[in-house]
């Protein structure tokens, strides 16, 4: 790697964003030292650090390590057994409670300990926060830095006496000030300080007037500050009591450094380890704002990008890239207009590989690949030199001498418009060199051009591949996509007709061209309109694979709500029978007390004869309940018998289902077919399919009709409203409403989507008075969080 590598890929601006994303000093300052790795392990590593704090982003939306101070200088103080000041010692104190914060964080947040992190929780493991000396040291010192009354009984006591020392001096003063016979004396009626010492202000011709000592005068000499004699050993004594506050807060801050200074190699470790959490998170957030991801790292010198996106363009502006290079070729050539995304392909693919190297996230999408280059080599822009009288073409030769010299089958070199500069057909072969040597010698090249030579050179030899940038020739503006295994078209006769120029002349031009130019060309458009065509083809495919997937989702939602309208059937009927059986059991019960009865008659005969009807009676009740169930199995049955085929039209009975429904398709392969049910398009087995008995259809239309309905028994547990205006809305959610409260669904969900947040209101407002409503809130991280409204049914 090199500078001059750095700043033609702009890497230091990737850089400057990182830093941004510091909190600290010294993450800032590993962020700004950071250069790619060549060494895999480091690499892994790296990425796996940033891979860490990228799902700690992605769950919580924020980094738990707040801003702390740099600290080092300060413990090099402590080591040399100086006293640290209030404002050191509150640094620590700092940086004490962020450990403390960040290892609460860890422990009170659900999932980060457990959810595959290993590296961020290890490191976080082995701070130590040292709770007592942290409150000590924020016991001991306000905020601003002054030492707080109660750090020491001692310096309470004297604080006492100085506030006290202090009020006496004042009130002798203030009696001067008050005095008739002194008032004429004085310049202003204030007491001030100067030279620590309380005075008031006396005219110079009064100086003999009032006994005491001058400690200072005004800039003019009008003015004398005098300590009157009375005053001076209430000063003297408050100059003591001063000097003791100093030598008590000196002993405070002495002895708190020495704390510090016992378990200063802890600290010095706890910092380390803050910084380095600080660098990890900044990479995080840079992933997190870019929308990235980690890229896997592969072997050799492979590139796949799957949308990149150049992190230097907003992305509001920025057309995705998909580029692979060292898998079947390794050297593209890229033809297209100017302007049209040539020299920002280059530059994504140089930026993706040094970022990656870096161990930082990639704005692409799943699936990109990172080979590990060991040298980055670019050759972008027009870099002319007037100062070493150099041109466009001398300036890019001597960096191309430069790479050519310095290559290996390790490295990436990205050249930008290759022997532009000269004249074309010498510059055109000398391309064509350069790149074979650049091939033959394994590196792994991306060369943009405008020579056509070029494009057949790249389509005649083995290893080397086509790309052109996209050009839109209706409305004369490039679309910044790049095709992979196109050579570009110039499009200039397109051009030139779309903006004016006379039919004459490009004819003309045409003549010019040799004939192997002519067919090349042809052969550029048919290849291009056969890609158009290809594409609009696969548009129109994936189209008609989203309907096919929406209607399979829609089969499954109903199909589930047959399944659970059956169900319900089920549970009714086995309910039934249930309550059947209880009453079965108490006339037993009842008959079987009777019977005990009898136990104590005399008459045995008698006794036998009364056993002998009551278990008559037994047996016929038994017998009435036994034909009852089979009556109704009988019932609901007796019409229906498998059949081997079906006719288009025909009604049958679906035994899985317990509906009739007319047969739409013929059974295929698999033994399935379509059959109408109600509103309801359903795939049923021909095993299942039952011929129905015309005669009986109004009875069994009679069993239907005593169904209990699938719309009421079967009810999805969420509605979504996106898209829909307030009052289609709140009609919806009405009637859902009405169905999920009788179907006895207790919590039901309304998505409303985020937005403006106007539907989101009027529907929270709907729900407040509701009849079927118990309570509502909004989504929780996981549930759809503003987007959706969880609603509990009465």
């Amino acid at each position: 790697m090199n500078e001059r590598t750095f700043h033609v890929l702009e890497y230091d601006k990737i850089i400057g964003m990182l830093m941004e994303h510091t909190v600290s000093v010294p993450g800032r300052e590993m962020a700004q030292s950071l250069v790619p790795y060549t060494d895999r392990d480091k690499i892994i590593s790296a990425l796996a650090e940033t891979e860490e704090a990228l799902k700690i982003m992605v769950k919580y939306g924020m980094s738990p390590l707040g801003e702390f101070p740099a600290i080092r200088m300060h413990l090099r103080r402590v080591e040399k057994k100086a006293t640290l000041s209030p404002e050191e010692l509150l640094d620590i104190g700092c940086v004490l409670r962020t450990c403390a914060s960040l290892k609460d964080a860890f422990k009170s947040r659900e999932g980060l300990n457990d959810s595959g992190l290993t590296i961020i929780p290890g490191l976080v493991y082995q701070l130590k926060p040292h709770s007592d000396l942290m409150g000590e040291i924020f016991r001991c010192i306000e905020p601003d830095g002054r030492i707080a009354d109660n750090a020491s009984p001692e310096l309470h006591g004297i604080r006492r006496n100085i506030a006290r020392c202090q009020e006496k001096i004042k009130e002798l003063l203030n009696r001067y000030i008050q005095s008739p016979q002194y008032q004429r004396f004085l310049q202003e009626p204030i007491v001030t300080i100067r030279n620590g010492r309380y005075v008031i202000p006396v005219k110079q011709e009064y100086r003999s007037s009032l006994p005491g000592l001058v400690h200072d005068q005004s800039a003019s000499g009008a003015t004398l500050f005098i300590e009157p004699m009375p005053v001076v050993e209430a000063n003297n004594r408050l100059k003591e009591l001063m000097l003791e506050e100093k030598r008590e807060i000196e002993r405070i801050l002495g002895r708190l450094t020495e704390e510090v200074w016992k378990v200063r190699e802890d600290i010095s470790t706890s910092f380390e380890i803050l910084s380095k959490l600080d660098f990890i998170f900044a990479k995080g957030k840079l992933g997190y704002s870019m929308r990235g991801m980690v890229p896997k790292i592969v072997e050799d010198g492979k590139v796949k990008i799957v949308n990149g996106r150049h992190p230097l363009i907003p992305p509001h502006q920025v057309v995705p890239i998909s580029l692979n290079l060292g898998y079947d070729f390794n050297t593209l050539v890229i033809t297209g207009p100017n302007t049209g995304g040539k020299t920002v392909t280059l530059k994504t693919v140089g930026l993706f590989v040094l970022m990656a190297q870096a161990g930082l996230c990639l704005p692409a999408d799943y699936g990109t690949e990172i080979g590990i280059f060991q040298k980055v080599f670019a050759d972008i822009g027009d870099e002319q030199s007037i100062e070493q009288n150099l041109s466009t073409f001398s300036s890019h030769m001597v960096n191309i001498v430069y790479i050519v010299d310095k290559i290996d089958r390790n490295s990436l070199v990205l050249l930008d418009e290759l022997g532009a500069g000269t004249d074309p057909t010498e510059g055109a072969a000398l391309a064509m060199a350069i790149l074979e040597f650049l091939h033959n010698s394994g590196a792994k090249t991306v060369a943009t051009t405008h020579y056509s030579q070029l494009k057949v050179f790249a389509m005649m030899n083995q290893g080397m591949e086509n790309a052109s940038m996209e050009f839109d020739v209706e409305t004369l503006s490039p679309t910044f996509r790049l095709l992979i295994g196109i050579p570009g078209k110039s499009n200039a006769f397109q051009i030139s007709r779309r903006l004016g120029l006379k039919e004459q002349i490009i004819e003309k031009a045409r003549e010019f061209l040799t004939q192997e130019d002519i067919r090349f060309e042809d052969l550029i458009s048919d290849l291009e309109y056969n890609r158009i065509k290809a594409r609009e083809e696969r548009e129109k495919a994936k189209k008609y694979l989203k309907e096919a997937e929406r209607a399979r989702q829609e089969l499954a939602e109903r199909k589930s709500e047959l399944e659970s309208a059956r169900q319900q059937i089920l549970r009714k009927a086995r309910e039934e029978a249930r309550m059947i059986l209880r009453q079965a059991k108490e006339e037993a019960d009842q008959i079987i007390k009777e019977l005990n009865k009898l136990s104590q008659m005399a008459a045995e005969k008698e006794r036998n004869r009364a056993m002998e009807q009551y278990r008559m009676r037994l047996k016929q009740s038994l017998d009435r309940i036994e034909n009852e169930l089979a009556g109704e199995t009988r019932q609901s049955h007796q019409y229906y018998e498998p059949v081997k085929e079906v006719r288009l039209g025909e009604t049958v009975y679906i035994s899985t289902l317990g509906q009739k429904g007319q047969v739409l398709t013929l059974p295929d392969d698999n033994g399935e077919l379509m059959v109408q049910v109600g509103i309801m398009k359903v795939a049923v087995k021909l095993s299942d399919v039952r011929k129905v008995d015309e005669k009986n259809d109004a009875a069994t239309a009679v069993i239907s009709s005593k169904m209990p309905s699938p719309k009421l028994t079967a009810v999805s547990p969420q509605i979504n409203i996106r898209g829909q205006t307030v009052d289609e809305a709140l009609m919806n959610v009405d009637k859902y409403l009405d169905d999920a409260f009788l179907a006895g669904l207790k919590q039901v969900t309304i998505i409303h989507g985020k937005g403006t947040g106007t539907l989101r209101e009027a529907v929270h407002q709907y729900l407040r008075n509701h009849p079927h409503v118990s309570s509502f809130r909004l989504g929780k991280y996981g549930e759809g969080e503003s987007g959706v409204t969880i609603v509990q049914l009465k």
